[in-house]
């Protein structure tokens, strides 16, 4: 009984291991699909990860562009320079405040980076059809305690500093 216990946890550690390996192999394949984009639209990857952050969340502040992607302030105010002349985003300055600045990514460019990803997209597609709708709730919740996981490894490098 107690070989078959032991034999149990190391094959769940290996499972395990093997899952982590697993993404930081997806990790690495989305970078250099990120980078593949980048280079076609002539943007760098951390402007495509404010681009991104932009279409999942609507039009945002400076600051809030800046923590939702993680970086510096100063650092995002040469990347939305980069953009706006690039004619990806605007920023819309609020008529009541003119300091007040809001900025909004331009809708008819985003279909050229969705034409970019589609390829990845379509795999996608085609890897969940493959699982049932259960299974396909598990995944997600993994993925979505993976994140959660992410933000508080994130967060421990904060609060060291």
């Amino acid at each position: 009984m107690e070989q078959t216990s032991s034999g149990d946890a190391r094959h769940r550690r290996r499972t395990g291991n093997d899952i982590k390996a697993g993404l930081r192999d997806l990790r690495i394949q989305l970078a250099l699909l990120n980078h593949q984009v980048g280079g076609r639209l002539a943007l760098k990857d951390v402007d495509l990860d404010c681009l991104d952050v932009l279409s999942r969340s609507g039009p945002l502040t400076p600051s809030t562009l800046a923590r939702r992607a993680g970086l510096h302030p100063a650092t995002l105010t040469g990347i939305l320079d980069r953009l706006e002349r690039s004619g990806w985003i605007v920023r819309d300055r609020a008529a009541t405040d003119r300091r007040s600045v809001t900025i909004r990514l331009l809708p008819d460019r985003g279909v050229e980076v969705f034409r970019l990803y589609q390829p990845m997209l379509g795999a996608m597609d085609a890897v969940l059809a493959g699982y049932t709708e259960d299974e396909l709730e598990l995944i997600a919740g993994f993925v979505q305690r993976s994140v959660e996981a992410g933000r508080t490894a994130v967060s421990s490098f904060d609060q060291d500093s």
